[in-house]
Formats: C-alpha cells, sequence, structure tokens
C-alpha cells in the first residue's frame, strides 16, 4: 500500500510565500503521478497542480499558474509545491494525492491515494 503524508502548511500574509512537501511511503513505484488540490470552507475541492514521477511533466490549474510550482524528488519519494505570491483567495486545506493512471491528471477521481491535508491561511 502507499500513504501520502503532507507538512508545510502554516499562515503567511498575502504577496508571502510556503513551501509545501508530501512525502510517500509503501508501493511507491506503483505510483504514476502525484498530484495537489485544495479545498476552502464551504467549495469543492479545487485542483492546482500535478507532476509525473518519470519524465517531470507538470500540468496547473489556471488559478495558480505562474505563482506556484510542483517539484519532485524521486529518491526521497517527496513531491514539493512552492507557493509564491500567496492571495487570501489561497486560503484552504491542501491535499497531496497519488495515482496510479498513466496520465497526468486533474480530476480527483483519477488519484487513488489521498493525505490528510495541511491548512494554509492567507491573511490580507
Amino acid at each position: 500500500q502507499v500513504q501520502v503524508v503532507e507538512s508545510g502548511g502554516g499562515l503567511v500574509q498575502a504577496g508571502g510565500s510556503l513551501r509545501l512537501s508530501c512525502a510517500a511511503s509503501g508501493r511507491t513505484n506503483s505510483l504514476y503521478a502525484m498530484g495537489w488540490f485544495r479545498q476552502a470552507p464551504g467549495k469543492e475541492r479545487e485542483f492546482g497542480a500535478a507532476i509525473s514521477r518519470g519524465d517531470g511533466s507538470t500540468v496547473y490549474a489556471d488559478s495558480v499558474k505562474g505563482r506556484f510550482t510542483i517539484s519532485r524528488d524521486n529518491v526521497k519519494n517527496t513531491v514539493y509545491l512552492q507557493m509564491n505570491s500567496l492571495k487570501p483567495e489561497d486560503t484552504a486545506v491542501y491535499y497531496c494525492a497519488a495515482s496510479r493512471r498513466y496520465e497526468l491528471g486533474s480530476r480527483s477521481y483519477e488519484y487513488d491515494v489521498w493525505g490528510q491535508g495541511t491548512q494554509v491561511t492567507v491573511s490580507s
């Protein structure tokens, strides 16, 4: 089995930066992609970014493109989300997810394993 655990959330002022980490353990060789989603209070979970563990291909939601950067370290089985120029509307619980599908998905159902989430709060 695979488990993923997020870390790095916290409180930051608008315009600031945070880096989230997601550590995967278990049968990580079965994974094709890792992604970040977020869910704000009263809203549906939305896609943020994803990266393939193989060639490092990435995909971003329009809402974070140019501000967030996803990266991976396959030796450490860890994926990072560098978040810059944060806005109050980025406030949400951020979830890491892992996928065994051979595609870089942006839909929740395309991911098989989910972490517990880490809170990110951006103050104005």
